[in-house]
């Protein structure tokens, strides 16, 4: 499942919200969406790992299902670690968003 699809979402409020809190040449928000965009590569990295290894098992060109297993288990925590990150990201943007001002 090739995951990298989800980098090229882009949002006007996102990127302006990027510039106004560069604070001393350095941005909290740059640096959370980069360090977001590198568990985004990471994950779909395992992914293929797993695919790749399972397309291989399968055609009988690998049999050590001990090593299947532990890529598959590396990407399912990538991908359930990231849904998580994900949903929080979520829940605090709706929280802003239902700030009173």
């Amino acid at each position: 499942m090739d995951i990298s699809s989800i980098r090229n979402i882009q949002s006007n409020a996102v990127a302006q919200a990027a510039q106004q809190t560069k604070v001393d040449g350095d941005s909290t928000i740059d640096s959370i969406f980069s360090t977001a965009l590198g568990m985004l590569d990471e994950t779909n990295q395992l992914q293929n790992t797993a695919e790749s290894l399972e397309i291989q098992f399968a055609l009988g060109l690998a049999d050590n299902t001990h090593d299947l297993q532990i890529a598959q288990k590396k990407a399912n925590t990538a991908l359930a670690y990231t849904v998580a990150v994900r949903d929080k990201v979520l829940e605090a943007y709706n929280s802003i968003m239902n700030m009173q001002m």
